[in-house]
Parts: C-alpha cells; structure tokens; sequence
C-alpha cells in the first residue's frame, strides 16, 4: 500500500477549517441523547441503549436510523462523535450496549480477562449481540421515536465485534453442529461495517457472508491492527471480509495509516493530526454511503472523494477506495450496481 501525498497541503488547509466550524457547530448546540435501559424478558438480557435524536427534525418528518454496534469492551457512550455528527445532520442512531461483551469485562482479576475475552468472542454472544440489535429496534420503533423513524432507511452499523455484529444483522451465518447460526433482519436495508474482524475458527468467509444483498460500506486502515489478549488480526483481515461478499453493492474506504482505535472516540491513537482527520471523514463517508443507497444521488461520494483521496490508500488485488458510482437507482426501483471496479 503507498500514500498519496497529491494534494496535502490543500487538504490540511480544506480540513481545518471543516474541523473547525464542525467544533464550533457542536460547542454551541450540542445535539440531544436519550438512554434507555432496557430488558429482554424472553432472554433475561439488558439493553442499554443511547438515542441521539435529530434537534432539527420537522415536526411530521421521518428520519433515517442508524443502530450501531460497539467493540469489544465498549458502551452504548462510545462512538458519540458519529452520534454527534449524524444527529446535527437529521439521522437518528441508536447505540446498543452488549452485556457480556461491554465495558464490564475491564472489570474484576485482570488475570481473568483472557478467559472473559473468549467467553466474550464465543458464538453464542455472538448471536447474543445480532439479537440486541433486533430487540433494540423493536424497541425503538413502538416509542414515540418510532413514529419519526422512516423505516425504508433502516441502517446496521458497528465498529470491530460491532461490525461483525452489524453483518449477523444484514445475513452472515455460521454452520455449527449441522445448523445455521443466524440472527438476519429484514429491517435492515443497508449496512456499515468498520474495521470488522473475520469470523473466528471460520476459514471459507463466502460462505459465512453469503446471504448478504444488501448494500455494504467498509471501512478500514492501513494499520488497522486488532491485537487484544488472545487474539491478533492483521489489516488485510478486513480486506478479506470485503472481498468475500459476493453482491457488487459495495463500498471500500482504506484510510494510510490510522490504527484500529482511531475510529472509536479516543482522541490520539494513530497519530494526533490524523485522528480527527480520519475520524471526520468517516462522519461524511457515512452520508456520502446513504444518498448513494437510499437517494441514487452519488454526487456526494463524488465529491468525497475529491476531498479526501490524499488520505487514502489502494491495496494490491482490491478495488480502489472508495469503488466509484456507477449506474445508481433508488433501492426501490431494484437497483442491482451501485458500485463497479474501475
């Protein structure tokens, strides 16, 4: 993979300013978040969840939803400058707890939290986590949120285990013991999918992404290392999920450098100056992905790209990042390419 330094100079100026006034914008009127603890009777199970709600949403409007998926060790708070950024931008998200794979496993003998970690990433949390997010939007959509929540523009997203969580919802399934192991949603019509780990103790990811149509949006780094107790990826693992789904509609940003954590709220990792950079142009990506998938409209990603190809990569035998529109139609007249290779 080789940096593209075209342009840096015009970019640096173009993203202080945009980081700036995206700074200013959220100090003066920081968008509103709603949590809800709630409970799964039929699985004995918490949910926790945090809403961030549009502020500016019109009265009688509808607005897309966005359930998201934490990492390993996170919380419904984590990720908050995607809730942030999406709410001021009039798309609502849900961010959906995890119990057993949350922040409770930092917790108790630190000599303890390997066997938590592979208790944590065990199939059956796994489809735990799938559930969550069914159960979350359930939830969601018999509040009085629900009534708001345009429900054609239903999105599954997450980061790291999030992603892989994200991808359960929208078809991957694993054979155990002469069954599928699935927990797919129809609500779902689309699916963003950040730095998602490969499906462990699977070797023929095509068959576990299968079932996957609708329209996907990956999201990764050059050093996009996932390295944990017990447990080490390599970037090019989320090529490969990438790679094996079969449906053309797909997207790939590859981003130089970065790590792993720089998508998640912590400031500093991979680097200080590229941080905030990566981490904004995730925020716009995201939209750029929806007017793709939901509006035909890739006059966004277009301009994305112009704005933000100095900080992307291309990897050897993968398409370039992000794929170029090509031939969009709204989902609802049977849209079948909303990407194509170069």
């Amino acid at each position: 993979m080789t940096r593209r330094r075209l342009g840096t100079m015009l970019l640096a100026a173009a993203v202080t300013a945009a980081l700036t006034a995206h700074s200013a914008q959220a100090q003066s009127a920081p968008p509103a978040f709603i949590d809800f603890d709630w409970a799964d009777p039929a699985r004995s199970r918490p949910v926790p969840a945090r809403l961030h709600w549009p502020t500016d949403a019109a009265p009688g409007s509808r607005v897309p939803l966005i359930v998201f998926s934490h990492g390993l060790g996170g919380s419904r708070r984590g990720y908050s400058y995607l809730g942030r950024y999406w709410s001021a931008r009039g798309i609502a998200s849900l961010h959906v707890q995890h119990a057993g794979s949350d922040s409770s496993l930092w917790a108790g003998n630190p000599l303890a939290v390997v066997d938590r970690l592979q208790r944590a990433a065990h199939e059956s949390e796994a489809l735990a986590r799938a559930l969550d997010l069914r159960f979350a939007l359930d939830r969601m959509l018999s509040s009085p949120y629900g009534a708001h929540v345009d429900r054609q523009r239903v999105v599954a997203a997450g980061h790291s285990y999030g992603a892989n969580t994200a991808l359960v919802a929208v078809g991957a399934r694993v054979m155990r013991e002469g069954r599928w192991v699935e927990a797919r949603d129809p609500r779902f019509g689309a699916a963003i999918v950040i730095s998602a780990p490969p499906f462990y103790g699977e070797s023929d990811l095509a068959s576990v992404l299968s079932r996957i149509t609708v329209p996907t949006l990956h999201v990764t780094a050059t050093n996009d290392v996932i390295q944990i107790p017990g447990y080490y990826s390599p970037a090019a693992d989320r090529l490969k999920v990438f790679n094996a789904i079969a449906t053309p509609r797909k997207l790939l940003a590859v981003f130089e450098g970065g790590s792993h954590s720089v998508f998640t709220d912590r400031a500093f990792t991979g680097g200080p100056a590229l941080n905030p950079k990566v981490k904004l142009a995730t925020a716009e990506l995201t939209l750029a992905f929806l007017d793709l998938v939901f509006e035909g409209n890739g006059a966004t990603l277009a301009r994305w790209n112009v704005t933000w190809q100095p900080l992307l990569a291309s990897a050897p035998g993968a398409a370039p990042s992000p794929l170029p529109a090509a031939h969009s139609r709204r989902m609802a007249q049977g849209a079948t390419d909303l990407v194509s290779s170069p």
